[in-house]
């Protein structure tokens, strides 16, 4: 597909290699931006302002990184922007515990049921991870990148890279050995974390 949007951008084509860019990255981009972001809602938005941001960029892309790169840096940057602004103006989130209720009702807290075929939401478990631990996962794990590109999208060096999954991995079966997400267990090998 990339080699398609590549054709469509040497052709000055943007319209056409605009969308065919929207249909292979537009679920990458919010899982990135969820990932750092830990709002969904939040990062509806900044998936929308990245394509926004790519689309005026279009006509001065180059070639001289991947196209995945290149989106990753403008997805990675826009998030940083943003965690920044919120920094500045912090607000509260209604899915807080606060506003939950009982965490006996929240059904992510609850160990899945292994005959209802039910299992337990990992994004939830992610969410628990610090920032750069998420990045690195969601990169490395669910957007099946190499070390390299995850150091060069991250822009970070290789060996930090494998630092950090590493550290992730670790910090994951922790979280994992809670009585409230032992599912988990089940839901990491669906993601090949014993790729490290």
């Amino acid at each position: 597909m990339e080699d398609d949007i590549r054709r469509q951008l040497e052709g000055r084509h943007y319209p056409e290699a605009f969308d065919l860019l929207v249909e292979e990255f537009k679920d990458r981009v919010f899982r990135l931006a969820l990932s750092m972001l830990r709002d969904e809602s939040q990062a509806e938005d900044t998936a929308q302002d990245v394509f926004l941001k790519i689309w005026k960029a279009l006509p001065g892309y180059n070639g001289s990184a991947s196209l995945s790169t290149w989106i990753y840096a403008i997805t990675r940057n826009t998030c940083l922007t943003e965690l920044k602004k919120r920094s500045a103006r912090p607000t509260v989130s209604l899915q807080a515990p606060e506003f939950e209720g009982d965490s006996g009702q929240i059904p992510s807290l609850q160990s899945a049921d292994p005959d209802s075929g039910i299992g337990m939401d990992v994004e939830t478990i992610l969410a628990e991870l610090p920032e750069k631990y998420r990045q690195v996962i969601t990169l490395f794990y669910f957007e099946q990148k190499a070390y390299e590109e995850t150091a060069e999208m991250l822009g970070i060096p290789l060996g930090t890279v494998k630092t950090l999954l590493f550290r992730a991995k670790k910090e994951l079966l922790r979280i994992a050995s809670r009585p409230s997400h032992r599912a988990l267990l089940t839901e990491l090998k669906t993601y090949e974390l014993s790729r490290i």
